[in-house]
């Protein structure tokens, strides 16, 4: 079962249900991220909402969802005639269509999820209904509630599992006739293609993670702990400074109070040959 499931609830096929967990398959938690930051004080700056007329702070409970039907003219829709649209598919997936997995184009794929049995009584019905997706070389297609919102879903039966696909709508996805222009129709020189292809195959390599590592990320963390070393290092030198200014200061006090001058040990006597 994936770890950390942040969502459980029914994958159904007519009268075939069984209780499924869910998680995401990608995560950004390792990813390096910055806070704003008040160069004076160094203290965290927090972000509020304030009116863009009167610039006044709007409380929570004053703040709602509008609808831009015009310039400066909003439709004002609150939180429970939201909810009453959406429909029901908050905890159940049920799939009532299925299609050829290549049916899908590539650009409709938003993000992954692993789709798990939740309970053992119900491993058998996931099973059947994974392994009869995968016989027939087809996805199911439905809806669900997730990240506050209904998405179209695909499940893809993926090994011992399920790949949840969240899919994006058709309107967000662009026409392909402002991919496929002109120059992509040609066809390349036959002469080019020998050592083009000569030159992927030495360049052909065994897929591995390590090609897809972030440089960036490694820089900066290697700047974030440079920073901190030099912060560590600047503050042990001022501490040393510190020791010596409060001798410095002990001595100019007993001057100013007219004390007597620190002694020096004398001297032991010389030995005469």
């Amino acid at each position: 079962m994936a770890d950390r499931s942040f969502w459980k609830g029914y994958l159904k096929l007519s009268l075939v249900t069984c209780p499924v967990a869910m998680a995401p398959a990608t995560t950004e938690s390792e990813k390096v991220r910055f806070h704003t930051l008040s160069r004076t004080t160094g203290n965290r700056v927090e972000s509020r909402y304030v009116d863009s007329e009167t610039g006044k702070l709007v409380d929570d409970d004053d703040q709602a969802r509008g609808y831009a039907r015009g310039e400066g003219d909003f439709v004002v829709l609150e939180d429970e005639e939201l909810d009453s649209v959406a429909l029901e598919t908050t905890r159940t997936i049920d799939i009532d269509q299925f299609v050829p997995r290549s049916s899908i184009p590539w650009i409709y794929l938003e993000k992954p999820h692993f789709l798990t049995p939740n309970d053992p009584v119900g491993e058998e019905a996931f099973a059947v209904i994974r392994e009869a997706m995968a016989a027939s070389a087809v996805v199911g297609v439905s809806r669900l509630v997730l990240y506050r919102r209904e998405r179209a879903v695909m499940l893809e039966p993926r090994g011992k599992g399920i790949i949840l696909w969240t899919l994006r709508f058709g309107d967000e996805v662009r026409d392909r006739s402002i991919e496929a222009g002109s120059d992509h129709a040609r066809s390349p020189p036959s002469k080019a293609m020998a050592p083009a292809r000569s030159l992927i195959k030495e360049r052909t390599r065994k897929w591995t993670p390590k090609m897809v590592h972030d440089p960036v990320q490694e820089a900066l963390l290697k700047l974030v702990a440079s920073k901190k070393a030099a912060t560590v290092h600047r503050k042990g030198s001022a501490t040393t400074r510190s020791g010596d200014n409060v001798v410095d200061l002990f001595a100019a006090l007993r001057k100013s109070l007219g004390g007597p001058p620190a002694r020096k040990p004398p001297a032991p006597p010389r030995k005469r040959g």
